[in-house]
């Protein structure tokens, strides 16, 4: 997923796999995106965030080109531009901010929910690609989150990535996080929106991703499970903002994501 092939200074090309529901999966671009970002930088700068703007929809059939524009070096942080093309032009623009590791206070004010163990829950996913286990609502424990339709699910990639100590590894594991964590917030959107709860609904809904935003806290390891907590904090002009969690197994607020979703009637189009 994540070897690309470099077509001229800065410029790298990668490709994904047909999805079962045609184009391409939107977390792929972002995380091949982050992953091009990664290579223009120093050794020592860990990627700590990455913002994102869907500008097409992608076609699988087609390889994507990376162009990275290396915006800034810092003494301590580093930016990174990144433009996906195709045949029909851009299909989306990163930007990737780095930071060189450096000593300070941990807080962490997010608590893991309580919920079942992934062994006591049935997996189901729509690729080979990870493990998704969803934990029904009605057995998350009392933590509050803001927002409405909470979406809780455990997810993992299901091959082995690498040491998450090793630097190399470690950038691996956070590109294969953003690849997962686009994958809940338009289901939160969705549960909140009125729309949904009508019979049918899926028949005459639209809904596609506008932008997508990852912030990494901790070190990551992908392909152990991972707790993915998420909420539609609000809904306007067909706009839903979802606000995400992910926390491992032992409770640490790895990650926090944020996705702005659009979602549509059809039936009130002319």
């Amino acid at each position: 997923m994540f070897e690309l092939s470099q077509h001229g200074h800065d410029v790298h090309v990668g490709s994904g796999p047909q999805y079962p529901w045609g184009g391409l999966y939107g977390g792929q671009i972002v995380a091949q995106a982050l992953r091009a970002a990664t290579i223009s930088v120093d050794e020592e700068l860990e990627p700590h965030s990455i913002r994102a703007y869907f500008i097409r929809r992608g076609d699988a059939s087609e390889p994507i080109r990376y162009e990275v524009d290396r915006i800034r070096n810092g003494r301590s942080f580093a930016t990174r531009r990144v433009v996906a093309r195709q045949a029909v032009g851009a299909i989306l623009n990163a930007e990737s901010s780095f930071q060189r590791p450096e000593t300070s206070p941990t807080v962490q004010t997010v608590s893991m929910p309580k919920v079942p163990e992934p062994a006591s829950l049935t997996a189901e996913s729509w690729t080979d690609a990870f493990d998704r286990v969803d934990v029904p609502i009605d057995a998350v424990s009392a933590s509050q989150r803001d927002g409405g339709g909470r979406v809780v699910t455990w997810m993992k990639v299901t091959n082995p990535i690498g040491d998450p100590a090793d630097r190399a590894s470690q950038l691996i594991h956070r590109c294969w996080l953003t690849y997962l964590s686009d994958d809940l917030p338009t289901e939160s959107v969705l549960n909140m929106h009125p729309i949904s709860s009508e019979e049918g609904a899926e028949e005459f809904r639209f809904a596609a991703s506008l932008d997508h935003t990852v912030w990494f806290h901790r070190p990551v390891v992908a392909d152990e499970w991972h707790l993915y907590d998420f909420s539609c904090l609000h809904l306007v002009s067909g706009r839903g903002l979802s606000l995400g969690h992910v926390f491992s197994p032992d409770g640490a607020h790895v990650a926090t994501v944020a996705q702005e979703v659009l979602v549509r009637d059809s039936r009130n189009r002319g």
